[in-house]
């Protein structure tokens, strides 16, 4: 089978994790791609650097793999803060003729109200959870973890600064997607941060609000459907199965979704 994309498909990660062969970011979600005839790409930026220092390192990354396919260009799906890093790639750091387009799932374009809140407590206990969290990721694999600086780029202040240096930039096409949780206990990985966004913020999908995934060609809010919905967890399959057995509206497995994606983008001959 040809590939089902004129070009190769790079997944871009989010926050908190990294991508690794023993145990993938983005589930099964890879190999239903790769039956379709895609040729898949990972990103491989730490999971907790810097928008600046993640975004060299992508713009670096995607000159490899556009030499090492022998294409001009590529088309990016990127989860969550890898968004950011992204837009950065492509408008700071001129990485725009190298993408054909940027899919963006439950990023924080607008940043979070709820972080500006979070950020309120005294600093000394902002720090500390920063070092914790980069301790255990350097363990993990980060070269350079900068929690604390990265918290700071989900403000609303800080993201309206990103969005006028960050503009999209033309022959690039650019669409988003948010998704939402039924209920606050639908992911018990998210319990907490989800009950504390829906108190500040409404529905979300345990850490974001569909109004800060909002971006060019917003394809809307994406919902299960079963009484679960849909949480930051499930949009990159963490559990490994289809999220409900149930027909009809909604999604019942996201790999179908993004399966979807690839389709849609197929169709636009980009």
């Amino acid at each position: 089978m040809g590939d089902k994309l004129k070009y190769p498909l790079l997944l871009v990660h989010g926050m908190g994790f990294r991508d690794s062969r023993r145990l993938n970011y983005w589930g099964r979600i890879p190999a239903r791609l790769e039956a379709m005839g895609c040729r898949v790409y990972y990103g491989g930026q730490d999971s907790n650097g810097t928008i600046e220092a993640n975004g060299a390192f992508l713009a670096e990354r995607i000159r490899e793999i556009t030499e090492e396919a022998g294409v001009s260009r590529l088309h990016v799906i990127a989860h969550s803060k890898g968004g950011l890093d992204m837009r950065y790639a492509i408008s700071t750091l001129g990485m725009a003729e190298s993408v054909a387009s940027l899919t963006t799932i439950s990023t924080p374009h607008h940043g979070s109200r709820t972080v500006d809140r979070l950020l309120k407590l005294p600093d000394f206990l902002v720090r500390f959870a920063a070092g914790v969290w980069d301790a255990w990721l350097r363990i993990c694999g980060d070269k350079n973890p900068c929690a604390y600086e990265v918290f700071h780029t989900f403000t609303t202040g800080a993201a309206r600064e990103f969005n006028r240096a960050n503009p999209d930039q033309p022959g690039v096409y650019y669409q988003s997607y948010a998704f939402v949780m039924r209920h606050v206990w639908s992911d018990m990985f998210l319990f907490v941060p989800g009950m504390v966004v829906k108190l500040l913020e409404g529905p979300n999908d345990g850490l974001l609000p569909p109004s800060s995934a909002v971006w060019t060609n917003f394809r809307g809010v994406i919902t299960g459907n079963s009484c679960r919905g849909i949480s930051h967890c499930d949009e990159v399959d963490m559990r490994r199965r289809k999220l409900t057995t149930r027909c009809g509206d909604g999604v019942s497995d996201i790999v179908e979704f993004y399966a979807d994606i690839v389709q849609d983008l197929q169709a636009r001959e980009l």
